[in-house]
């Protein structure tokens, strides 16, 4: 009888442990370095974490390089590649020497593909050399506000330690909200494909990094991409919710794609 007895306790017990175990809910830790969520209409800090740390951006440094050329260039008007933009690294659309491109398709190139060639074509069309345009990128950074920020380039690759480049989450969200403000760019960031020409007919297929786009998820993000080994991966983009316009910006993430749909879920009270 005792045995008996000691084995309803047993299973009892069991039945209540597995009962309170099931409706214990494991607390999900963001794993990336820097956060920023925000409402930018209502100027509403959402969540944040190390918000004015300093971070290595990679290619949402191209953000800024789309901001200067939509402010200093005009869209349907064409610029010529020259030899110094073909040597950046991958990603790349390999543009040649004497070609010629809209600066809309550069600027699908960089926001799309995250070409780092089309990025110095786009710089030298601005400022005339690439230095002179880090400076410019720069310059505008604190005209923002964004005052802890330094570009050394416009394509985010890798720089030495005598010329550092660096932001914040913070400073990113001001850019990307300057940025926000032209159509161009809102439209863009929203595209999956597209297909650019050179004025001589060469045609380069883009396909997005973003790869929310591709997830099915009930609600996309929008916005541009980034990673080097120093920098991790990292994202800048934006979401609607009723009339507020939400951006999110993430830096040096060890699981980027699940950390933006917790926040956003999490604190933006958005079903992904």
């Amino acid at each position: 009888m005792r045995v008996f007895n000691k084995r309803k306790l047993y299973t009892a017990f069991l039945a209540v442990l597995f009962l309170f175990t099931s409706q214990v809910v494991v607390a999900y830790t963001v794993s990336c370095r820097a956060v920023i969520f925000s409402d930018a209409t209502k100027v509403k800090r959402l969540y944040g974490k190390r918000v004015h740390e300093r971070v290595v951006p990679a290619s949402t440094v191209k953000v800024m390089t789309a901001l200067l050329a939509l402010e200093h260039l005009s869209l349907d008007e064409y610029v010529t590649v020259s030899q110094n933009a073909t040597y950046p690294q991958p990603s790349k659309i390999y543009v040649k020497a004497g070609e010629r491109y809209k600066v809309r398709d550069l600027l699908y190139a960089v926001l799309l593909g995250s070409a780092n060639d089309a990025a110095v074509v786009l710089a030298e069309a601005v400022a005339g050399t690439h230095w002179k345009f880090a400076q410019m990128m720069t310059q505008r950074a604190k005209q923002l506000g964004a005052k802890h920020t330094r570009f050394a380039n416009a394509h985010g690759l890798p720089t030495k330690k005598k010329d550092p480049q660096y932001t914040t989450a913070y400073d990113m969200y001001l850019i990307f909200r300057q940025a926000m403000r032209h159509e161009f760019f809102r439209e863009a960031i929203k595209l999956k494909n597209r297909t650019i020409t050179s004025s001589h007919g060469r045609r380069i297929a883009l396909r997005s990094h973003n790869k929310i786009l591709f997830k099915g998820w009930k609600k996309n993000i929008y916005g541009k991409t980034g990673y080097t080994r120093s920098a991790g991966p990292c994202f800048v983009g934006t979401t609607q919710k009723g009339d507020s316009t939400l951006i999110i910006a993430v830096f040096n993430c060890k699981d980027r794609w699940n950390d933006i749909k917790y926040i956003i879920s999490h604190y933006g009270g958005i079903s992904l």
